[in-house]
């Protein structure tokens, strides 16, 4: 329960480097570990099918990763304004931890990256604590005390972290968007040590 699991789908690689600096923030907090896992392609055509263990990057997700971590960082590309189908469906798998409430009560964040500064980044994040909350999580978003989320010109919301990515989904993070995604994964580690008494105990050993 030490683990705080990031979570995400990218399909350019945004999404996916917002992820690793969510990490790095997650492994600033004393004790805690960040788990990077991924969810894999659909097809609206027909049935996709995908190796157990993608050829790069982040392992492919289960069930027990989310009954397994101490909190959650959501992470996925918008979708006119909304998730990502790839992510959606993975959510649409986890009626089980609903059921057993195994997911309440410990703590979730979300990010995205868009392709606009106006490209559906706010919905996006709110689309996706939607089924958090149904799961009872407790959802963190980024306080103002970040004075990158004051100053930047590029992502950055008090939902999540975000991205800009341009239209050529080429657009590297800025030092702003790189410092709030650190931040956001370092107070959801803080809070999971707080919500989460598996993790004190370990901590107090």
């Amino acid at each position: 329960m030490n683990d705080v699991l990031v979570l995400f789908y990218s399909r350019h690689g945004a999404t996916a480097e917002m992820a690793q600096y969510i990490a790095r923030g997650i492994e600033e907090v004393d004790g805690m570990f960040a788990r990077l896992r991924t969810v894999a392609n659909i097809s609206s055509v027909c049935e996709s099918t995908e190796d157990s263990i993608p050829d790069t990057g982040a392992p492919y997700a289960t069930i027990d990763d989310l009954n397994e971590c101490s909190g959650i960082a959501l992470g996925s590309p918008t979708r006119f304004g909304n998730m990502a189908a790839a992510m959606k469906y993975f959510i649409d798998s986890t009626s089980s931890l609903w059921l057993s409430g195994s997911l309440s009560g410990k703590p979730a964040t979300v990010f995205t990256s868009t392709s606009s500064l106006h490209g559906g980044q706010e919905t996006t994040l709110i689309s996706m604590m939607l089924p958090l909350m149904h799961h009872g999580m407790v959802i963190l978003g980024l306080p103002y005390t970040n004075p990158e989320l004051l100053n930047t010109n590029s992502g950055g919301t008090p939902y999540g972290c975000s991205h800009v990515a341009g239209s050529d989904s080429k657009q590297p993070l800025t030092d702003e968007e790189k410092t709030l995604c650190k931040q956001q994964g370092k107070r959801l580690a803080m809070a999971a040590k707080l919500l989460c008494p598996d993790v004190n105990k370990r901590a107090l050993r």
